[in-house]
C-alpha cells in the first residue's frame, strides 16, 4: 500500500462537479488524525467541511484558497506512515494517479478514513447522506462568452509557478488591467493581496507610456479618479455568478417557466400571536430558547397542511401524477453572505413546539455561518420566506422546484384595525401564498391561506380546535 496518498475532492452530493476551496484548515507539515476536518469547500449547494480519510502528515496541498477544483482532482497528499523517515520527494498530482486514489485496498478491506468504504464497481465516493453514483463526475461545459471569460481567467500564462490569489484579488487585477504573473505576493505562502495589485497598478499608471493614453486625449490615466480606475469609464462592476447564487438563479428560472404560479394575499390581525410569543419567552421552561413570530407562523403552516395535505405535494412530470407527501420537510428561506439558500427541517410535522423552536434556531444559525450541509437543502416539501425581517409587507415568491406552495410572511406593523366593532391599533401582517395551479386550485389555496390566518389570529383557540 502506498505510503503517501493523494486525497481527491469527493462528490459532495447530487452530481456536483466542482467546488471552490474557501479555507484550508491544515497546513503542509501538520500531523492530522482520521476524520479531522482539513478543508472548507463551497459548492453550488453550500459550504461544507471535508474530513481527512487517513491519519498522518500533510506533505503537500495542491490548490490554494480560492481555487475551483473539479471532483476527482487531488487536493492534498498525506504521508500515512511519517515515522518511517523522510520522503525522497514530495508527490505531485498527475492524471495517472487520479484514478488510483479511490481503488479499494487489497482483499476488499475498507480503507481507513473512507466514510462507508469505497463504493463498489469503481463508483465515485461521496460524503455522508448521498449514495454512490454509477457515472464518473464531469464538469459542466461552458458556452459562448462564458467559455471565453473562463479561458481568460483560468488559462493565464504562468512562467514561474502557479499564481496564488483569491477570486476577489483576481477580479481586482482584471479591472485594473494588472497581470498577476510576476507580482511578488506579500500574503501567506507568497499569495498576492489587494494591496499588491493596487501597488502594481499605481506603478504602471505612474510610468510614462504612450499606449496608456486614449487616442486624441491629452489626459493621462494618472489624473483619473480612483473609482474610474476600479470600475472603468462607465462605472460598471461585474459580479461573477457561481456557487449558491448561480444554482438559485437556475432553479428560479426553471420554476417560473415550468409551474403556473398563482399568488393570493391575506391581511391578518396577529395581535394574539405576538402576545403568545411574549408569554412563551417569559416561561421558565423556555428560558434560553429563541422564540420569534416565525415560530408561530411555522406551527400555523404545519397544522394547516395537516388539514389540507394536497398543499404539500409535487407534480411528477415523468408520470403526470400529483405526489402527495405524508411528511413535511419545512423549508425556511435564509439570506446568507453566499446568497439565498433554503434549508429544511426534516419531518417538521412530528415536532413539538419546543422541538420546532430549537430546530429553527439551529437551522438559521448554521445557514448564517455558511455551514448548511447539502442534504439539509434537498427534499423540501413546503417553504416559508420571512420577508418581514427586511421591513417588506409581502411579495409574490417563486416556488422552489418540486414544491407546490410557498408562503411569504410580511412585516408585523401596528395599524388601525376594526376589532370588536371599534377601530383600534392592532398588530397586523400580510401573508402571500404562491402555489402551483396544476396541483392547487383556487379553492384549496384560499382555504389553506385562510386557515393559516385563522391560527395566527387566535393561536390558542386554533390549537384546542385542531390539535
Amino acid at each position: 500500500m502506498a505510503r503517501v496518498k493523494e486525497f481527491p475532492l469527493p462528490d459532495l452530493g447530487e452530481g456536483l462537479t466542482e467546488g471552490e476551496i474557501i479555507k484550508w484548515l491544515v497546513a503542509e507539515g501538520d500531523t492530522i488524525v482520521q476524520n479531522q476536518p482539513i478543508v472548507e469547500v463551497e459548492t453550488a449547494k453550500a459550504a461544507v467541511e471535508i474530513p481527512a480519510k487517513w491519519a498522518g502528515k500533510v506533505t503537500r496541498i495542491f490548490h490554494p484558497e480560492g481555487a475551483t477544483v473539479e471532483v476527482g482532482t487531488p487536493i492534498i497528499a498525506i504521508d500515512t506512515d511519517p515515522s518511517a523517515g523522510d520522503l525522497p520527494d514530495a508527490p505531485t498530482p498527475s492524471t495517472a494517479s487520479h484514478a488510483a486514489v479511490e481503488v479499494p485496498p487489497a482483499e476488499g478491506a475498507i480503507e481507513p478514513g473512507m466514510i462507508g468504504g469505497p463504493a463498489p464497481g469503481g463508483r465515485t465516493a461521496v460524503l455522508v447522506g448521498y449514495g454512490p453514483r454509477t457515472t464518473t463526475a464531469t464538469r459542466r461545459p461552458r458556452k459562448g462568452a462564458d467559455a471565453a471569460k473562463e479561458s481568460q481567467v483560468e488559462e493565464e500564462p504562468v512562467t514561474t509557478g502557479p499564481v496564488l490569489a483569491t477570486p476577489p484579488v483576481r477580479k481586482l487585477a482584471r479591472d485594473l488591467g494588472v497581470d498577476l504573473v510576476g507580482i511578488a505576493g506579500s500574503g501567506p505562502s507568497g499569495s498576492i493581496t489587494r494591496d499588491d495589485v493596487q501597488a502594481a497598478a499605481d506603478t504602471r499608471v505612474a510610468a510614462p507610456a504612450a499606449d496608456q493614453h486614449m487616442p486624441g486625449s491629452e489626459i493621462a490615466p494618472l489624473t483619473m479618479p480612483s473609482t474610474m480606475a476600479v470600475f472603468g469609464p462607465n462605472r460598471e462592476h461585474r459580479v461573477p455568478v457561481r456557487g449558491v447564487r448561480k444554482l438559485t438563479a437556475e432553479n428560479m428560472v426553471a420554476s417560473a417557466f415550468t409551474a403556473p404560479h398563482v399568488t393570493e394575499f391575506l391581511a391578518v390581525d396577529v395581535t394574539r400571536s405576538m402576545k403568545a410569543v411574549d408569554r412563551l419567552r417569559e416561561r421558565p421552561d423556555w428560558r434560553g430558547v429563541r422564540v420569534s413570530p416565525l415560530l408561530v407562523v411555522a406551527k400555523a403552516v404545519l397544522l394547516a397542511i395537516r388539514r389540507h395535505p394536497m398543499i404539500n405535494s409535487t407534480w411528477s412530470e415523468s408520470t403526470g401524477e400529483i405526489v402527495v407527501k405524508e411528511y413535511v420537510n419545512l423549508g425556511i428561506a435564509a439570506a446568507t453572505p453566499r446568497g439565498l439558500i433554503v434549508p429544511n427541517i426534516k419531518d417538521a410535522g412530528r415536532l413539538s413546539l419546543r422541538e420546532l423552536a430549537d430546530s429553527l434556531t439551529a437551522l438559521v444559525a448554521t445557514a448564517k455561518e455558511g455551514r448548511t450541509a447539502p442534504a439539509d437543502m434537498s427534499g423540501g416539501t413546503f417553504t416559508i420566506t420571512n420577508v418581514g425581517v427586511f421591513g417588506v409587507d409581502s411579495g409574490t415568491p417563486i416556488l422552489p422546484p418540486g414544491e407546490a406552495a410557498i408562503l411569504a410572511f410580511g412585516a408585523v406593523r401596528q395599524m388601525p384595525w376594526v376589532h370588536k366593532g371599534k377601530v383600534r391599533v392592532r398588530d397586523v401582517t400580510t401573508l402571500g401564498l404562491s402555489f402551483d395551479h396544476r396541483v392547487v386550485d383556487g379553492e384549496l389555496g384560499s382555504k389553506f391561506l385562510s386557515d393559516v390566518g385563522r391560527f395566527l389570529s387566535d393561536p390558542e383557540g386554533s390549537l384546542l380546535a385542531w390539535a
